[in-house]
């Protein structure tokens, strides 16, 4: 059974490289199972902040705390996935996948369970008959595909994610928020995700936060059904909220939809979701690879 996404918190969380202050006193709480997105200005502490809850950095000041269902957590529940895919030249896709196991499957006992699971993770991001290849032969987007499906083994309760669709062509970008829509909703592991895209920040998460030299300055909460188009009033205008406290200006007047804004009846359980409202049609088969998950 798929674990579920385990909680976080961060007090007082404060970074400096040399007399350069990144972080300042960062407090922040994070709900199981949650989707929160990270936006800011190049350079704002968005990186150092994923960097840090993973472990990779450490803070100069300021705790970070981990739970599951009310009991302490470890760190070995965290995994993080950066915009470069950084996968083994040497090694065939299905082995790239292998390398995310967690330790306890590692026992030759457990051979069949890893195989199972790095073949179902393949079927889930669309790389089934690829299997053999090499990570040399994938497109830029497959890459990043087989990243996410590597990222996924270890059954993660908190995925981090820096920008990790940052250098994909637009169709893809797309494709590939629809997949990691698809496969949050199905793993139901923690997501934080560092974007540049606001519009791809409010399609995809629950809450987004503002980060302005090194300190959270604001946050919104997303109260829309899924699936989100980009042209529905009440998106445009949190992308709007969002981008006048980044850029310090006055946002436009806000247009009236084409067309009507989506039922909110089902705000997490509904229909994964997807930037533009054609996104499924982009991806065809993504929702019947994502099913696999749940049961590898």
């Amino acid at each position: 059974m798929t674990p579920t996404g385990i909680g976080l918190r961060i007090e007082g969380l404060s970074k400096s490289y040399g007399s350069r202050r990144v972080l300042r006193g960062v407090d922040l709480e994070m709900r199981a199972g949650e989707f929160l997105a990270i936006v800011g200005r190049s350079g704002c502490g968005k990186s150092t902040l994923l960097r840090l809850i993973a472990g990779l950095e450490t803070a100069d000041a300021g705790s970070l705390t981990f739970d599951r269902e009310g009991s302490s957590s470890s760190r070995s529940a965290v995994r993080m996935i950066f915009q470069d895919a950084r996968l083994l030249p040497w090694e065939t896709v299905l082995s790239n996948v292998r390398l995310g196991v967690r330790p306890e499957l590692r026992v030759r006992g457990l051979r069949r369970e890893r195989e199972a699971r790095a073949r179902a993770l393949l079927g889930a991001v669309g790389l089934a008959d690829r299997a053999a290849d090499w990570p040399g032969r994938l497109s830029g987007g497959q890459r990043q595909r087989l990243a996410l499906a590597r990222g996924l083994m270890s059954e993660p309760g908190l995925l981090l994610l820096d920008e990790p669709l940052g250098a994909l062509d637009a169709l893809t970008r797309l494709e590939m928020q629809q997949l990691l829509a698809e496969l949050w909703q199905a793993s139901g592991f923690t997501a934080a995700f560092v974007t540049h895209d606001i519009h791809e920040a409010v399609a995809l998460a629950d809450r987004v936060i503002v980060l302005e030299e090194g300190a959270i300055v604001a946050e919104e909460r997303i109260a829309i059904s899924r699936p989100r188009a980009d042209d529905d009033r009440r998106c445009v205008e949190v992308a709007a909220r969002l981008l006048n406290r980044i850029l310090g200006t006055t946002p436009s007047p806000v247009p009236s939809p084409s067309i009507p804004p989506s039922d909110a009846s089902e705000l997490r359980h509904g229909a994964p979701h997807t930037s533009l409202s054609q996104g499924a049609a982009l991806r065809g088969q993504t929702s019947e690879h994502a099913e696999r998950v749940r049961t590898p």
